[in-house]
């Protein structure tokens, strides 16, 4: 939708940033709070009422009549989209064994880059069948079904019983462990190419870059999501049947900082080799679904949707980050041309604001080098 929101909205590559980003401050903001209620209240009731909430958003950003609505639509549907991951990995940790985590939570990764596939090629077909209101308007349906699916079939094994004082009590023990905070910054550097890159700034830089429509330029960014969504399961289940954590983990953010880095400074590549590394790079980032698992590890297990949130919350926190510098840098690149009100951004602005996301992965492999190997067992 971005060139549409620049036209109709006369704004530019900064705003728009930092008007995506509304959804991940939303998200991120959210994830604490969200895994105190999911140990206390059990994950059925909030999911359902998040869904709902999560559609109402999408109605609001359809009707929104200025940039303020807008954002504040954006913001709600991150807020209320900040249960769904949480509440997922909730649900597999109450039903099935803790062999199965990394497993189950690669597979609930995996149908949601399913909705980053959708988001991008579908969705631009959509908004020009449509427009980008009416669009949104769709999404919205699809909320409200999924309210209705998550009380129709997702049930609470066991809710958490814990007053106030002690689910505080269970939070600082999380927010006072350096492992959390290593996972966490790992996290944000494998998240920065799906959500900076795939997420928004991807698409017109492929279309500049290889003179694709915007459909078939998000189709190619749309890789990115289905490398997260094939790796999540892969390197979940791999890890469970190694029994480590830290190893595959690191090697996944090396190849997801070394595919990036070709994509952003090797200028000229062909399409096919370019959609490869599109495909690699999301591969790779899909090891940060390690990082729930070993951070449940390394944290005591009644403060587990805790500890999930604020890894969480980083991890989404890397749209609020990048999205919004990445649109800075490229404004700052800016050689004054447009076309039909639109900002045109060249390829080696893109190339430079893209470091930015080539440096976040390198310091998470650096964190993940100093995190504990929990070897898949419960060490708090």
């Amino acid at each position: 939708m971005i060139d549409e929101l620049m036209r109709d909205l006369a704004i530019g590559a900064a705003a728009v940033g930092n008007l995506s980003a509304f959804y991940f401050y939303g998200y991120a903001g959210m994830q604490i709070p969200v895994g105190l209620l999911i140990d206390r209240f059990g994950p059925r009731r909030l999911m359902t009422i998040a869904a709902a909430g999560c559609a109402a958003g999408c109605v609001l950003f359809a009707l929104a009549p200025s940039l303020a609505g807008l954002s504040l639509g954006r913001f709600v549907i991150g807020a209320t989209a900040a249960f769904s991951l949480v509440g997922a990995m909730a649900v597999a940790g109450q039903w099935f064994p803790p062999t199965r985590f990394a497993l189950l939570s690669g597979l609930a990764v995996m149908l949601g880059m399913a909705g980053g596939v959708f988001g991008q090629a579908p969705l631009r077909l959509l908004v020009e069948w449509l427009d980008w209101r009416l669009a949104s308007l769709t999404l919205a349906g699809g909320g409200v079904l999924l309210a209705i699916a998550a009380f129709a079939t997702v049930r609470d094994r066991s809710r958490g019983s814990a007053d106030l004082r002690q689910l505080r009590i269970g939070a600082m023990e999380v927010v006072r462990n350096r492992q959390t905070w290593l996972i966490a910054v790992a996290g944000l550097g494998t998240a920065g190419p799906l959500l900076g890159f795939a997420g928004l700034w991807g698409v017109p830089f492929l279309a500049l870059t290889q003179g694709l429509d915007r459909a078939g330029a998000a189709g190619v960014a749309s890789v990115v999501f289905i490398g997260w969504g094939v790796g999540a399961p892969v390197i979940g289940w791999l890890s469970d049947r190694v029994g480590r954590r830290k190893l595959p983990f690191v090697a996944g953010l090396i190849l997801c900082a070394a595919s990036m880095a070709a994509i952003a400074w090797l200028p000229g590549l062909p399409l096919w080799a370019v959609t490869a590394l599109c495909f690699l790079c999301g591969f790779g980032g899909s090891s940060q679904i390690l990082g729930f698992a070993a951070v449940r590890e390394l944290n005591p297990q009644h403060a587990a949707g805790t500890a999930i949130g604020i890894v969480n919350c980083l991890v989404t926190g890397a749209g609020a980050l990048y999205q919004p510098l990445l649109g800075i840098l490229l404004d700052f690149a800016w050689t004054g041309e447009l076309i039909d009100g639109v900002r045109i951004y060249t390829a080696a602005a893109y190339s430079t604001a893209f470091s930015a996301l080539v440096a976040g992965a390198g310091l998470g492999v650096l964190c993940i080098l100093l995190m504990q190997e929990t070897r898949c067992r419960q060490k708090a």
